[in-house]
């Protein structure tokens, strides 16, 4: 083995990941290379649990608190996007550390809890977002700290992830799966993470506007929006903009322009383009020997095998990478449970500010109990599980019916890939 793949000394720490889609790449990273070990799987779709079980050697379970019972030290939360709150607060209250997918709340009063219950517990919270881990965004986070583009001023990320009609349908089985009530700004995380941990800023109000095609969601079993353009006023005076979420035309792209210049990720084919960095300068802010304009590969500046290897362009290496290291260090990680529930907080209060045309709305600053206070019985939730007088609709539209035809086809698709529900 190579020093970079030697094992880090101490015991394993033993792992449990919930959710056996998305939360397998979470379950193959709980590895001797990370000194973490899997120890347990927790899935409700009982047949499919088993027989990935098997395949991993683990302990499965489909009740939570059993899977709680079990002895392991952390628990990685790979469930449905607006669940990992109240999952992670019973996981940390049963002495186990959390790493969450986004979001990592669904309403204000779920951040507010989350919040008091890492400072109660004293146990490790880690926000899985994985997009500032690509490479071409650390290497933007390394340059920002060398003062290449001095402060910045505005940045722009866009995660905008469109599916044809089936994807869509297989990716969200069942007319209350999250995905087709989801708000177009809610999954804000993945633009505005990466522009957050690049510049160490914070967002301080939002103005949002959704995006609605009758054209194309009426044909599906989606009850939101296609997208939105949302602009976050950052600590420093910055502002942002975020754009997604599956309007037609894919694209994953940072940049960012400061007072002495400017860079972004080369836009290009692939997932995450051609994973170049540009930077540049305008010719009075060049520094003696340095280039007005720069466009260049980076590379990992450590584990470069490791991350090579990962999804989601490295990060999915990253995020246990540092889960684990904070868990042994016994220091929270960069993406603590404040920067998780700040970005994903963002995209509740612009869906606030969509419904009101785009209505400033300050962000609180979770760090702070005088600031988050007002907000714990803040119970407002687009899902249709809280549904009930002065909840919000999750489109611009309104509430709208679903079509018998799109209905039909769904649940034709439903059918093909297994699921029984409707």
């Amino acid at each position: 083995m190579t020093a970079e793949t030697n094992p880090p000394p101490g015991p394993k720490i033993r792992v449990g990941v919930v959710g056996i889609g998305r939360g397998q790449s979470f379950a193959a990273a709980a590895s001797d290379l990370l000194g973490m070990e899997l120890v347990a799987l927790c899935d409700i779709w009982e047949s499919r649990l088993r027989g990935i079980g098997k395949q991993y050697g683990v302990a499965t379970y489909t009740d939570y608190d059993r899977f709680l019972e079990h002895e392991m030290d952390a628990v990685v939360l790979a469930n449905y996007f607006h669940q990992h709150a109240p999952f992670a607060i019973k996981a940390l209250r049963a002495g186990k550390h959390v790493m969450s997918e986004c979001a990592a709340n669904k309403t204000l009063a779920e951040g507010v809890a989350l919040c008091r219950t890492v400072e109660e517990t004293g146990l490790i919270y880690m926000f899985a977002e994985n997009y500032p881990y690509t490479v071409f965004n650390q290497e933007m986070a390394w340059l920002y700290r060398q003062g290449e583009i001095g402060r910045v001023l505005y940045a722009e990320g866009e995660y905008n992830h469109p599916f044809d009609d089936e994807g869509l349908l297989r990716l969200a089985p069942g007319r209350l799966h999250w995905r087709n009530w989801l708000p177009s700004t809610y999954y804000c995380t993945h633009a505005l993470a990466p522009l957050m941990c690049i510049t160490d800023t914070w967002p301080v109000a939002v103005n949002a506007l959704s995006i609605s095609a009758p054209e194309l969601e009426d044909r599906r079993v989606r009850h939101g929006d296609t997208g939105s353009v949302i602009l976050c006023r950052m600590d420093n005076g910055a502002v942002f903009r975020l754009m997604g979420v599956i309007i037609p035309g894919h694209s994953n792209w940072y940049r960012l322009h400061g007072t002495r210049g400017a860079m972004e990720s080369v836009r290009g084919p692939g997932y995450f383009g051609p994973g170049w960095v540009r930077v540049w300068h305008d010719p009075w802010d060049c520094r003696p020997g340095e280039l007005a304009d720069r466009t260049y590969v980076p590379h990992w500046r450590e584990h470069a095998e490791l991350a090579s290897r990962a999804g989601h362009g490295g990060g999915d290496f990253w995020t246990s990478f540092h889960f684990a290291s904070a868990i042994r260090s016994g220091e929270q990680p960069y993406l603590n449970v404040y920067r998780g529930v700040a970005m994903s907080s963002v995209g509740i209060l612009a869906w606030k500010s969509a419904l009101a045309d785009g209505a400033p709305f300050a962000v609180p600053d979770f760090r702070e109990e005088a600031s988050r206070a007002a907000y714990a019985n803040d119970h407002w939730s687009p899902f249709p599980e809280d549904a009930g007088p002065g909840q919000p609709p999750p489109s611009i539209r309104g509430f709208f019916s679903i079509s018998e035809e799109a209905l039909a086809r769904a649940r034709e698709v439903w059918r093909e890939m297994g699921y029984e529900g409707d």
